[in-house]
């Protein structure tokens, strides 16, 4: 039988869906103090940046039809791979209740019920999600997709064309180069996931430059949109606004939905990669317990402030996908898939993860991703240099 594989417009629904994200509208919100023509600089560098990281971590796994994780193991080796395989679930169980918490907290602001219900309605149907499976969603995304998309223009119109005049705002809470960074999160976030949808594409390399180019358009979108929210309404809530314009059901379609068709990335590309620290784990089930425990976690544990979540994100997987490129696109090696631990390429992450960190220090207009890698590709690139010379 053959193996049944997604279209290129399947791809690209699969990320307008990682992008309509309410955490999206909300980060966006803290670009309101820039104002909006520095913000949307700050939004678009950073998405760019991003985004291209993102294509590059695609295309490796959709050309060795490797799963996001297990392209990890080719520069990193089985135990190194093992390593950010339980990192990488251990962040989507974090994205899976931020998610939840932010689309129920939302919910609840237009039907008040208590955001209990709304974490568990949102859960239930992420569950739903997964059952149906990644390959057979294509209608049912097509659907969502449509709906959304017309909500959000909705939303565009009540924040851009009804929302008045830009209000005062206060001195800037971060500086460009921090706004950059916190663009750069985003995109970033996804990139320890892309592979576990390219690798099913019937075209990879196509399907991943089109996950990307969409993903980044729409995610630069709902940060614009939490801006202008901020800037022209002086509201940062949302679900607030679209009360306030009688938007109530459309409003809580467009909250509860988005807020599905996200988290159900991040759960199920937490089973795939439960799969790689543990060979016995059913994928599909390690995603249906990833989503009751994000589930669980967004009803006891409130989530208001991502922005350190998204620094640790970025301090962790932008080594990662540097050494990543550098071995598969510069240096043309899989010799890791052999080994217990490639030592050389360990170091290089340490030093790469401590760099970053170092960055954060320091007002860079470009952010603290980019140089960081710029220096962890270098390094990977001499260390190797050093080490064949010396055979």
């Amino acid at each position: 039988m053959t193996e049944k594989r997604t279209s290129i417009f399947e791809n690209g629904l699969i990320w307008f869906g990682a992008g309509v994200s309410l955490a999206e509208i909300l980060t966006g919100t803290y670009f309101a103090p820039l104002g909006f023509q520095k913000g949307l600089l700050a939004i678009i560098i950073g998405h760019l940046i991003g985004c291209t990281m993102l294509f590059l971590a695609g295309v490796i796994g959709g050309k060795t039809r490797r799963s996001a994780m297990e392209t990890v193991k080719m520069s990193f080796g089985e135990k190194g791979g093992i390593f950010f395989s339980f990192l990488n679930v251990l962040q989507l169980v974090g994205w899976t209740a931020i998610m939840i918490y932010d689309g129920a907290l939302a919910a609840d602001g237009v039907l008040h019920t208590g955001s209990w219900v709304w974490c568990l309605v949102i859960g239930a149907l992420i569950v739903l999600w997964i059952f149906i499976g990644i390959t057979n969603l294509g209608k049912i995304n097509t659907i969502a997709m449509a709906a959304l998309f017309i909500l959000t223009l909705v939303l565009c119109k009540l924040i851009f064309f009804d929302g008045g005049t830009a209000l005062a705002i206060g001195e800037e809470a971060m500086s460009f180069g921090a706004a950059v960074e916190l663009s750069v999160a985003m995109p970033l976030s996804w990139l320890p996931l892309i592979s576990d949808y390219t690798r099913e594409a019937k075209e990879p390399v196509k399907a991943t430059a089109v996950s990307s180019v969409v993903y980044g358009l729409v995610s630069c979108w709902m940060y614009v949109i939490g801006m202008g929210a901020a800037i022209y309404t002086g509201e940062s809530d949302i679900a607030q606004i679209m009360v306030k314009a009688g938007l109530g059901i459309a409003g809580l379609l467009i909250i509860v939905f988005s807020t599905v068709t996200t988290t159900f990335l991040d759960a199920y590309s937490a089973g795939i990669s439960s799969e790689s620290v543990f060979s016995k784990i059913n994928g599909k089930y390690a995603a249906i317990a990833v989503t009751i425990i994000g589930t669980i976690g967004a009803i006891v544990y409130p989530m208001d402030n991502i922005t350190d979540f998204l620094y640790l994100i970025g301090s962790v997987f932008a080594p990662m996908i540097a050494i990543q490129i550098a071995d598969f696109f510069l240096l043309k090696r899989t010799d890791s898939l052999g080994e217990s631990v490639d030592i050389t390429n360990a170091v290089i992450w340490v030093i790469g993860f401590v760099l970053y960190r170092i960055l954060m220090r320091i007002d860079i207009p470009v952010g603290n991703t980019l140089p960081d890698m710029v220096v962890t590709i270098l390094i990977c690139m001499v260390a190797r240099s050093v080490l064949k010379n010396k055979k």
